[in-house]
């Protein structure tokens, strides 16, 4: 059975030269599918000089850049298609998400079907992010936590580890959020819907090494609405 990893990138040229290296010198056996935007600094390019290196390395090439849960959308629905997948990956490319923590992700998901990399457990943290972030990522995640009544504490974490099995029976095509909420909802659907067991890990979420922020005022703006619609949705199935 193979685990797949998607790195989403635009613009991350310099850093997946880093991060591809790191990863499959930790976990050889991985597959890494790397989902590019059409980056115009020649990301797609560096990732295929890498594949002659690597050869369980792959790359999606997109037309254009659509949002983060459109690129994740497309990239799941040709892993679930594949034979032999245990579970896939989902990793931010600019090395705020350490590959050390896959070991325990790999390691925790024969028990759950789960796994998610979260900043505001007992462990877990941020490093040298400004103060206003620290408050709009904190605030983000107690606002979700109480209109969508998860019991986890790192809502808007990219860093995480499904099982395939689980995967398989969400209708990706009618997830409303195509950018960085999409990671809300999918965990809400696992969780609440589909009762999937949940753990936890605690990561130390880092600065990016290379390149700008990719968050904007309509991932701001996704992130606020999306807790909303799931909330009103909970709401009408228990009147029903």
């Amino acid at each position: 059975m193979k685990d797949i990893l998607l790195l989403p990138t635009y613009n991350e040229r310099e850093n997946v030269k880093m991060i591809i290296p790191e990863i499959f010198s930790l976990i050889p056996e991985i597959v890494v599918m790397v989902i590019d935007d059409n980056s115009p600094d020649g990301t797609a390019q560096a990732v295929q000089e890498l594949m002659t290196i690597y050869p369980r390395l792959r790359i999606l090439k997109r037309e254009k850049k659509t949002g983060l849960g459109n690129a994740y959308k497309e990239a799941m629905r040709l892993v679930m298609a594949e034979d032999g997948v245990r579970s896939v990956i989902t990793m931010d490319a600019d090395g705020s998400h350490q590959p050390k923590y896959l070991v325990d992700f790999l390691a925790n998901i024969n028990d759950y079907d789960l796994i998610i990399g979260s900043r505001y457990i007992r462990g877990g943290g941020v490093e040298n992010w400004e103060f206003w972030r620290r408050c709009l990522s904190r605030f983000g995640n107690i606002y979700s936590k109480i209109l969508t009544g998860l019991p986890i504490n790192d809502f808007t974490a990219g860093f995480m580890c499904v099982k395939v099995d689980f995967l398989k029976q969400l209708d990706l095509v009618s997830a409303g959020a195509s950018g960085y909420s999409f990671l809300i909802e999918l965990k809400f659907n696992l969780i609440h819907n589909l009762k999937a067991r949940v753990k936890e890990v605690p990561i130390i979420f880092k600065v990016r090494r290379e390149g700008e922020s990719k968050l904007s005022n309509s991932i701001i703006g996704e992130g606020i609405m999306t807790p909303l619609r799931i909330c009103s949705r909970r709401i009408w199935q228990n009147k029903k």
